[in-house]
């Protein structure tokens, strides 16, 4: 029998299906029903109902002080996450690629574990600690611990692609600098920083997205004083049915994503073509 033999083409076919259905459709679907409006004088019908094309959802949505103060609480609280992942994961994963200890990936398997566990789950236990400590019963500290709970969730995604980065530096980089002279500080801010910006930027992309979105962490932690634009998002859809605005939401949400990832793969593009051109010092 003829073996079967199939082309890149071929095999792109289930991968380009997948991305069709689930990804190109619903998005072309939100852009529908961003851009339109109920109207009984249509042109055309959306899910049955009569539509036109209008700008006011965005309008609506730019109107209210309410919404552009979420916004910004969203962004704060995204930001914040993302510094404080950083801070901590940065060192830490310095360290477990470095040691020799972790030749089996034993203590990052450690700190990779919670990935494994439910989100929801993490959350839950996360504010039974907190109630413990005395922290959740205080209404001053719901954006504090909204921050914790976060961080708490995310800081595994930033640890990984962290220490994959660095297990990956070419040490006689790092002999080199040291044989040149370079003080330990210079080496660091001119080789190993800059070698670990992929990882830097790969860790911001999976931390400041999904924050601005994860409100089941913002109703746990925040005792319900801390609301994100994910929540608003949620309740268009869910609870008034307005999928219309809900929709633009999403579209303004996904802007502010795209401008995000322009800016971190324009930093990333930098910084290698400076790597690049320049030498050690």
């Amino acid at each position: 029998m003829k073996s079967l033999r199939f082309s890149r083409k071929q095999l792109g076919i289930p991968y380009a299906l997948f991305l069709l259905i689930f990804v190109i459709f619903p998005l072309v679907l939100i852009i529908l029903y961003a851009f339109t409006k109920v109207d009984p004088n249509g042109s055309f019908e959306l899910s049955g109902v009569k539509v036109s094309f209008s700008l006011a959802n965005f309008i609506d949505f730019f109107s209210k002080s309410s919404n552009i103060r979420v916004l910004f609480i969203s962004l704060g609280l995204a930001v914040v996450t993302t510094v404080i992942c950083l801070l901590i994961a940065y060192p830490l994963a310095y360290i477990l690629a470095r040691s020799n200890f972790n030749k089996n990936g034993v203590m990052l398997l450690l700190f990779v574990l919670p990935m494994w566990i439910n989100f929801v789950l993490r959350t839950a236990a996360m504010k039974e600690l907190l109630f413990a400590i005395g922290m959740y019963s205080s209404n001053k500290l719901s954006f504090v611990n909204t921050v914790i709970g976060m961080v708490y969730d995310y800081l595994p995604f930033v640890i990984l692609p962290l220490y994959t980065v660095m297990i990956k530096l070419d040490k006689s980089l790092l002999e080199a600098s040291a044989d040149l002279g370079a003080k330990p500080a210079s080496t660091f801010f001119r080789i190993t920083l800059p070698l670990t910006v992929p990882g830097i930027v790969s860790a911001v992309t999976m931390v400041f997205l999904p924050t601005t979105t994860s409100y089941v962490v913002s109703d746990t932690l925040g005792n319900g004083n801390v609301t994100i634009i994910g929540k608003i998002i949620e309740s268009q859809f869910s609870t008034m049915f307005d999928w219309h605005a809900g929709s633009a939401i999403a579209m303004v949400l996904l802007v502010v994503i795209f401008i995000t990832m322009f800016i971190t793969n324009k930093f990333t593009d930098d910084d290698n073509t400076q790597a690049r051109g320049n030498g050690l010092w």
